[in-house]
């Protein structure tokens, strides 16, 4: 036995084992614990609830939904609608980012001065109070009769952003981005990861020309199968009475958030991309002046591809915070997936099995934009690194 001490190895695993048991017990004692706990206040336990009546009714949903719908479906309306912001506010903030990181590399002092004025003033601010400022801002516009129309069948009001838009149901609207959103990601797989590099031209040309129909080809059906019958496909909202009827409208709470988080985490991206910029050798783009290119492409096709390489790994964990900043939501009554969940335990009382649902839902969707960002990450590294 004391040979056995002796020996490293068998310290190592005899720790890793009882370590192992020590979070089973305290795991086996908690799950003990509810149960008793349920059983005293004479609740219930399990998912049953699910396939309940919730009885509330929610501002926002992409989704069918009114308040004879189940919880399930709640949670579902919830979790679409996080989805929404959250891609909406990580693209528009990645935009901010560029924009920003371009002027803050210029030659230009005042571009400069702007650039670093903005980083310092809106990264010091926290989400939150920016959010209630937009939210404020937004509801404040003009009322449907007095709406602005900055530009042709586009209305702003205090109710909403109303502009032209698709009859069809929501479920086609989510469908088609699901499936623009697994074009892209087909798309710049192909086009970046090296296996396909090796192809020649004219079947990498055939390969693009393949993934976009394919794309378009099922972003068609779903719209044809999901368009409202007896209505023209293209909706334009007109006023009738005290608000607009008809075409797509984007309510303050989501146009709100979106803009909180683009302007914000926008700050923080192009703190990031800047660097990379920094850190693209100068050699590099001499060489590419020298080769003739214009200073447009010399940013497009050589500054710009090689900063993004050396910042996504940092860019990704950007991605994955700005996604989970969506639980902010429920500051301004969107109904995201943190907001359906809080109503859900109010109305049901199934307080552990909606907290687990909710954990669940943010493990999934955030190592989903993990593991997608990786994967493209492994597509471009060089090789070697």
């Amino acid at each position: 036995m004391p040979s056995l001490l002796r020996n490293r190895k068998f310290r190592s695993a005899t720790l890793q084992v009882l370590f192992v048991l020590a979070v089973m017990v305290i795991l086996v004692s908690a799950v003990t614990t509810a149960q008793d706990t349920i059983a005293t206040n004479g609740m219930r336990s399990g998912f049953g609830f699910l396939d309940r009546t919730t009885g509330v009714n929610i501002g926002f949903s992409v989704l069918q939904y009114d308040a004879n719908s189940t919880y399930r479906q709640l949670i579902l309306v919830g979790l679409v609608n996080t989805a929404i912001l959250g891609i909406l506010g990580i693209i528009l903030a990645h935009i901010v980012g560029l924009v920003v990181a371009a002027m803050a590399i210029s030659r230009n002092g005042s571009l400069n001065l702007v650039a670093q004025g903005y980083v310092e003033l809106f990264r010091s601010i926290p989400l939150i109070l920016q959010a209630l400022f937009w939210y404020a801002l937004v509801t404040h516009l003009p009322a449907p009769r007095n709406a602005h129309e900055p530009l042709p069948g586009l209305f702003l009001t205090g109710r909403g952003i109303f502009m032209p838009g698709l009859s069809v149901t929501g479920e086609a609207v989510a469908l088609v981005l699901g499936c623009l959103l697994l074009g892209a990601i087909a798309f710049a797989w192909f086009m970046i990861d090296h296996r396909f590099r090796r192809i020649s031209d004219s079947r990498r040309r055939t390969g693009r020309l393949v993934i976009i129909g394919l794309t378009l080809l099922a972003c068609a059906l779903a719209l044809n199968a999901g368009r409202v019958p007896d209505m023209p496909l293209i909706s334009v909202p007109e006023l009738r009475g005290l608000n607009f009827r008809g075409g797509f409208a984007l309510p303050p709470e989501l146009t709100a958030l979106a803009i909180a988080i683009a302007i914000y985490g926008g700050a923080y991206v192009s703190e990031i991309l800047r660097a990379g910029f920094q850190a693209v050798p100068r050699g590099q783009l001499e060489a590419a002046a020298a080769l003739g290119l214009r200073p447009l492409h010399v940013f497009t096709r050589v500054h710009l591809p090689m900063a993004f390489r050396a910042v996504l790994p940092t860019l990704t964990n950007q991605c994955v915070w700005m996604f989970k900043a969506t639980t902010l939501g429920i500051a301004v009554g969107y109904s995201d997936l943190f907001y359906v969940i809080s109503i859900s335990i109010t109305q049901s009382g199934q307080t552990l099995e909606l907290i687990g649902i909710l954990m669940l839902g943010f493990l999934v969707m955030n190592n989903m934009i993990s593991f997608l960002l990786n994967r493209l990450n492994k597509a471009i590294a060089l090789k070697g690194t």
